[in-house]
């Protein structure tokens, strides 16, 4: 068995390249090469070793691909020695040898020296590595929203969400989940509390993310996106805790140690959690500290679930 070069967990999925479950483009055409390059590896990283959110090897996968055809050498050396050892795939010296190959010719000292150990053949260019078909990747919008109900105008909404979250580190379905519960796409929502626009920002919120126009669709958007970001890194990812807050605020979560009592947000956390079906999301801990009451709100979570 070859050993690996850098730290790491072991892969434990029955997948083959060109034969993996679609990901969630992170990595989206809107950040620049080198962004997009380090968001697709770090979530692949995240979903590759399960840490804060839940292990999906077909996607870390996919996810690996995307970066390494971006031109990545960590997730080209990465691929290269998931198929030199046969973690969780068929090992396939041939496929290893292709990856470590693309890693080396970048000046990877590590992929050099696997290269050396996989043998002289490489395999042609696998299917993940080719730039995929437009109709190959259409998917569907999301799974809480009826495709059929929406007008002209909504799709442009959805697509202008779509291409703006992954500048945010915000997966997409999120970001969709929050702007379909507040305001169900309407640009020109304003609430009883004076929430406005798309992601439904109160003038506070507005002011403190620069947003000036905020019934400008992308202003409000990128404002909401913001939000959402910093609310992930303050509570490091936990997704009932950061909608809790969108909704009633993150001293409201701090002062109740969770989730507040209120009917509102208690159901708003509930239809955000079912349309996103996940708990844990990616973030980036350079954003803000973490809230300084999170240890104890996570051990009173321990305490009810004990």
């Amino acid at each position: 068995m070859l050993k690996r070069l850098r730290r790491s967990t072991a892969i434990a999925a029955t997948t083959v390249l060109g034969a993996v479950s679609p990901a969630p483009t992170f990595a989206a055409s809107t950040l620049s090469a080198a962004e997009g390059m380090h968001v697709a590896r770090e979530q692949a990283r995240a979903l590759e070793h399960g840490e804060g959110i839940q292990k999906d090897i077909p996607r870390a996968i996919a996810l690996y691909c995307e970066a390494a055809r971006a031109g990545d050498p960590e997730s080209r050396y990465d691929l290269g020695w998931i198929y030199a050892n046969g973690r969780g795939v068929p090992r396939d010296d041939r496929l290893a040898a292709y990856f470590f190959q693309l890693a080396s010719a970048q000046g990877h000292e590590h992929a050099t020296r696997m290269l050396r150990s996989v043998g002289d053949e490489i395999a042609d260019i696998p299917d993940c590595m080719r730039e995929p078909e437009v109709k190959q990747v259409q998917v569907a919008i999301a799974p809480f929203i009826d495709e059929n109900n929406l007008n002209d105008h909504q799709r442009k909404l959805i697509s202008l969400i779509k291409r703006l979250a992954p500048d945010y580190g915000v997966d997409p379905i999120l970001a969709l989940a929050v702007a379909w519960t507040e305001s169900h796409l309407n640009p020109g929502a304003v609430s009883s509390k004076n929430a406005q626009g798309l992601m439904q920002l109160i003038p506070e919120t507005s002011e403190r993310f620069n947003v000036r126009k905020p019934f400008d669709p992308e202003q409000n958007v990128r404002g909401g996106l913001a939000y959402l970001r910093w609310l992930l890194a303050y509570f490091k990812g936990e997704v009932p805790l950061v909608a809790a807050a969108y909704n009633a605020g993150e001293g409201a979560v701090n002062r109740y140690l969770g989730v507040p009592p209120y009917a509102e947000t208690r159901d708003y956390v509930k239809r955000i959690l079912n349309n996103v079906q996940q708990h844990k999301h990616p973030f980036d801990e350079a954003i803000t500290t973490p809230s300084p009451d999170l240890e104890k709100i996570q051990r009173k979570l321990l305490r009810k679930t004990s």
